[in-house]
């Protein structure tokens, strides 16, 4: 049994034969960046190929399963077991399916920002941001804290992290815009409901191959001694360095490195990668995703509700999926909303989802 039809298997083993020719001529490195793009696609026709396989021999499995149950065998529990591997299986691939824009496999780079809401708003943020980590966690991806600067009373101000790994980029861009969190305030002593936001913006970590021209007198460079969560040298150099894009009003700031040169190298990577963003919007004309994560963080604006009280419920505003595990998904489980988000980002999402 063969899932071609699911990956067109036998086009792209044809594909992998022509690249593998063009790799082995003799001029093939003559020009480097034809040869990067040439070999990052062979990459994926093999991880393609790669797929169809191991899922064959996953539906190879079960059809075993159910030849030993034809035959008497008590195999309910395996069987079971192995078709939910499946399904799964299927749901992440499908999923990257999805991921076809010209920088989706890009490492991501996310802000978040408090919004209205004072110190329910800034631990709110601390949330979403321990839901990112977690989240970056359970795909395997490497998080790292770029920038963290804590409230006064608890939660954070701002804080900025990069996710690497495969498609990054694509699958957190379901996240762009306003949150909002509906919960009992462990702030207020007279246990009242409040209802808080925190914005968050995501930009593809570009590499070196793109290039993004930031005159030097267009950004100005503040340094700052280092707050929040860090190492031993938090707090005893003024290591942290902040870019600001004066054009634009673009910021990055970077804390996470113990010397100022390796965080000031940071924060221009940040920078290069935020206003890539910038360009890449206005090129495609879709201004509704940055005008979004520009919009004011407060009521009416947000793109996914996350109720605590006096119900518990996690809806997307856009696609109207429903879960009502809230521990799950603040515990790091949104692959449901991303996938949701990349049908509807496509057009196909169904009218009604709801679990």
């Amino acid at each position: 049994m063969s899932c071609g039809v699911f990956f067109d298997a036998p086009a792209r083993r044809r594909e992998l034969a022509s690249s593998d020719v063009q790799v082995g001529s003799a001029d093939f490195w003559q020009n480097p960046e034809s040869a990067q793009q040439i070999l990052a696609q062979r990459k994926r026709l093999e991880q393609t190929i790669a797929n169809d396989e191991h899922l064959a021999q996953r539906l190879a499995d079960i059809d075993a399963y159910f030849e030993l149950a034809r035959e008497g065998e008590s195999v309910e529990g395996d069987l079971q077991g192995e078709m939910l591997r499946l399904r799964e299986e299927l749901d992440r691939l499908e999923t990257a399916s999805l991921l076809g824009g010209e920088n989706d496999r890009l490492h991501a780079i996310v802000s978040v920002h408090p919004g209205a809401g004072g110190t329910d708003s800034q631990d709110w943020a601390e949330i979403l941001l321990r839901m990112y980590k977690r989240w970056a966690e359970r795909r395997g991806f490497k998080f790292t804290l770029m920038e963290y600067q804590a409230g006064e009373e608890a939660g954070l101000k701002s804080a900025t992290f990069s996710v690497t790994g495969d498609y990054a980029y694509g699958l957190l861009t379901s996240e762009i815009g306003i949150h909002r969190l509906v919960r009992i305030s462990p702030f207020d002593s007279n246990a009242r409901r409040h209802t808080s936001f925190a914005s968050v913006f995501v930009s593809p970590e570009i590499d070196e191959s793109i290039t993004v021209d930031i005159k030097p007198e267009d950004i100005r460079v503040e340094t700052y001694r280092s707050t929040g969560a860090g190492g031993q040298h938090v707090n005893t150099t003024d290591s942290a360095v902040r870019i600001i894009h004066i054009p634009t009003n673009t910021i990055a700031q970077c804390q996470n490195e113990r010397s100022q040169h390796r965080n000031r190298e940071m924060a221009m990577r940040m920078l290069r990668s935020k206003l890539y963003e910038l360009e890449l919007e206005k090129k495609r004309a879709e201004t509704a995703k940055l005008e979004a994560s520009k919009a004011d963080i407060d009521f009416g604006s947000q793109i996914r509700s996350y109720v605590l009280h006096p119900y518990r419920l996690v809806k997307d505003e856009r696609t109207e999926l429903k879960i009502g595990d809230t521990e799950r998904v603040l515990d790091g489980d949104i692959d449901p909303f991303i996938k949701a988000y990349l049908l509807w980002r496509r057009g196909s999402v169904p009218a009604e989802q709801k679990s």
